[in-house]
C-alpha cells in the first residue's frame, strides 16, 4: 500500500463557510459584513441552502456582536425578494409591525391604528405570535375588536380596500423567517430576524412605524430605513417593545425623511407613574373605546401614539398640533364600531 492511499479527499468548504468566518475569526479577525455579503448570506438562508448547524451558527455570531445597518439594510432586501409577494391592488399608507406582545399593559396601540383607519388612513399590520411564553399577541387580540387575520396577501388586500386595516402573520408571506423566529426557544436568544421582520413592509408603504425594546437598535433600524431608501420611517422604544407610546415616559422617536435623519424627544404626558394592572382582561379594548370603562393611561398611549403617526405621516407640522388632531380623532370616534 503506498502512502498516497492513505491520503483522502477533502471535502470542497461550503459556500456559507466564508460568512461564518467573517463574523467569528477572533476578536482581532473578525468584522462585520458588507451591505451585499449580508445581502448574500441572507438569501442563501432563505433559499435553503444553509445547514442547520451553520445557521444555527450565525444567528448567534450576530446575537453576540449585533447587527449593523448595513448588515440590517442588505437581511431586508433579500427577504423582501425571498417573500414572494406579488404587485399589489391596493396601496397602503402605514406600515405598522407588531412581534413583540404585550406582558405589563394591553396592546392600546391597536385603538390608535384603528382611529387612523377611521380618519382614511390605510394600516397594514404583520406579526408573529406565540415565540414568548405570557405575552399578548395582536393576531389574539384582533378578535376582541370585531378584526379577522387575513389568510394571505390577497385577503389582506381585500380587507384593506374594505376597512383599511388588514393584519397578516408572518409565516403567511415569509414562512422561512417565521421558521428561524420560532428558534427562540431551542437558541435562548432573539436573533437578528426579530430585527428585519420589523423593516420588511410588505405592501411598500411610503410610511413605516416600529416599536423596538432596546434602545440601541433605534439609530440601526433609521439607518437601515435610509439605506434601503424607505421613504418615512419612525421607530420608537415603545411600551413592551411595540409601537405604542408609553405616556409615563419621554419618547424618543428617529425618523427618516427622503433620506434625511431626525430625531425628536416627546415628553412625558403624566408627571407620575401609572402602576401596572394586576392581570389583562382584552375585553377592556372594547371597553374603553366604546366609553364604557375609564382608563387615563390607556387612553394617553392611544392617543399619543396616533399622534406620533400623525406627525410622521406629515398630517401635523409640530407635537402639539398632532396631539390636538389625534385627541379630536379619539373624542369623535364612532364607539358603536365593536
Amino acid at each position: 500500500m503506498t502512502f498516497s492511499h492513505h491520503l483522502q479527499t477533502p471535502h470542497p468548504e461550503h459556500p456559507f463557510a466564508e460568512t461564518i468566518r467573517i463574523l467569528g475569526k477572533g476578536k482581532k479577525g473578525s468584522r462585520p459584513l458588507t451591505q451585499d455579503e449580508a445581502y448574500q448570506a441572507m438569501k442563501m438562508i432563505l433559499a435553503n441552502q444553509v445547514l442547520p448547524v451553520q445557521l444555527g451558527a450565525f444567528l448567534m455570531l450576530m446575537r453576540v456582536k449585533e447587527e449593523t445597518p448595513e448588515e440590517l439594510a442588505g437581511f431586508v432586501q433579500a427577504a423582501k425578494e425571498s417573500s414572494h409577494v406579488a404587485p399589489h391592488s391596493v396601496s397602503v399608507d402605514l406600515d405598522w409591525s407588531t412581534y413583540a406582545g404585550k406582558r405589563r399593559h394591553l396592546p392600546w396601540f391597536l385603538l390608535s391604528a384603528l382611529l387612523l383607519t377611521e380618519n382614511g388612513i390605510s394600516v397594514f399590520m404583520h406579526g408573529s405570535s406565540g415565540h414568548s411564553a405570557g405575552r399578548l399577541y395582536t393576531q389574539d387580540m384582533l378578535g376582541f375588536l370585531g378584526l379577522q387575520a387575513a389568510t394571505d396577501m390577497e385577503q389582506a388586500e381585500q380587507q384593506l380596500h374594505q376597512q383599511r386595516f388588514s393584519y397578516l402573520s408572518l409565516e403567511k408571506f415569509c414562512p422561512k423567517l417565521h421558521e428561524i423566529i420560532e428558534l427562540r426557544p431551542i437558541l435562548g436568544l432573539r436573533s437578528p430576524v426579530h430585527t428585519l421582520v420589523r423593516m420588511l413592509n410588505p405592501f411598500n408603504a411610503p410610511y413605516s412605524i416600529q416599536g423596538i425594546f432596546h434602545p440601541g437598535y433605534r439609530p440601526v433600524h433609521q439607518q437601515a430605513a435610509a439605506l434601503i431608501q424607505q421613504p418615512h420611517m419612525a421607530v420608537l422604544k415603545g411600551e413592551g417593545g411595540e409601537t405604542e407610546r408609553n405616556p409615563d415616559m419621554d419618547c424618543l422617536v428617529q425618523s427618516v425623511h427622503n433620506g434625511e435623519l431626525s430625531d425628536e424627544h416627546w415628553p412625558a404626558l403624566f408627571a407620575h407613574r401609572h402602576v401596572k394592572p394586576d392581570q389583562l382582561d382584552a375585553q377592556q379594548l372594547p371597553l374603553v373605546w366604546q366609553g364604557k370603562s375609564q382608563d387615563e393611561f390607556a387612553e394617553a398611549a392611544i392617543i399619543g401614539t396616533a399622534a406620533i403617526a400623525i406627525k410622521l405621516l406629515g398630517k401635523a407640522d409640530s407635537q402639539q398640533l398632532a396631539q390636538q388632531i389625534a385627541t379630536d380623532f379619539w373624542r369623535n370616534r364612532n364607539k358603536q364600531r365593536f
